[in-house]
């Protein structure tokens, strides 16, 4: 019974997941959603949305942040099961995000106005491009793992997860970071670009370099060599030139 609670757990968690990411889409685009990056709310004082849209992003980053370290991982199972402590991170990340969206506050103020149809165009594809790079980088490593589904199947079918195993797979060869590169794609990809996109734009930029930064400390932990060869052979968010790592260059 306990796996069959599990399995519902992580399937609601996956849920509020894939709802957040489609309102984060329509958010940045200012596409369907009723409260988006430059549309809904009040705005109010500059001063004032500033510091409230400051203060959402660094809540976000700092629940996301903490929450993902081996270290909070340790405590926080001895209070849930280890089979839904991801679903759980994933269901408060994506609660954080959506109080985020709930109480952002637009400063409509614009910074740049691209006119050109070419250039509108462009950016929209590079938009769209973001997300599904996104997408497909999650899948490539190991989407419904990296969202708690593989876990709580896992404990409904009493096996164990095998340990995590270094590997390589295809956009990863290029780019440390394919997933983080499709976010930043997506939030930079802006035709009219506001104050409080760019406000949005920078903090969560900030963010993911911050992130990636104890990321890979904990991925040295845990594949070491391994991982300190391929991060002095890829490039963090964008290809190096003539480079490309391979799991065989890895096994020399």
């Amino acid at each position: 019974m306990a796996g069959i609670f599990a399995v519902l757990y992580g399937v609601a968690a996956y849920g509020a997941f894939f709802f957040t990411i489609l309102y984060a889409i329509g958010f940045a685009a200012n596409l369907v959603v009723p409260k988006s990056i430059d549309v809904g709310g009040g705005g109010g004082p500059l001063v004032e949305s500033l510091a409230i849209n400051v203060l959402l992003l660094g809540l976000f980053a700092i629940q996301h942040s903490v929450m993902a370290r081996e270290g909070f991982k340790r405590v926080w199972t001895r209070v849930i099961p280890k089979s839904v402590e991801r679903s759980t991170y994933v269901l408060i990340a994506s609660l954080v995000l959506l109080l985020v969206f709930w109480q952002w506050r637009p400063i409509t103020t614009p910074v740049w106005t691209v006119t050109n149809p070419a250039g509108v165009a462009i950016l929209h594809i590079v938009f769209w491009f973001g997300w599904a790079l996104l997408f497909a980088s999650s899948f490539m490593i190991s989407h419904f793992e990296l969202f708690g589904l593989t876990q709580v199947i896992a404990r409904l079918r009493r096996k164990e997860l095998p340990a995590p195993r270094f590997h390589t797979p295809m956009l990863y060869r290029h780019v440390r970071h394919p997933l983080y590169l499709g976010f930043l794609l997506a939030f930079w990809s802006a035709p009219s670009m506001t104050v409080g996109h760019l406000v949005f734009a920078l903090g969560c930029t900030g963010y993911i370099l911050i992130a990636i930064q104890f990321e890979e400390r904990d991925l040295i932990r845990l594949f070491g060599d391994q991982y300190r060869r391929y991060r002095e052979q890829v490039g963090m968010l964008l290809p190096l030139p003539g480079r490309r790592f391979t799991e065989r260059e890895d096994a020399r």
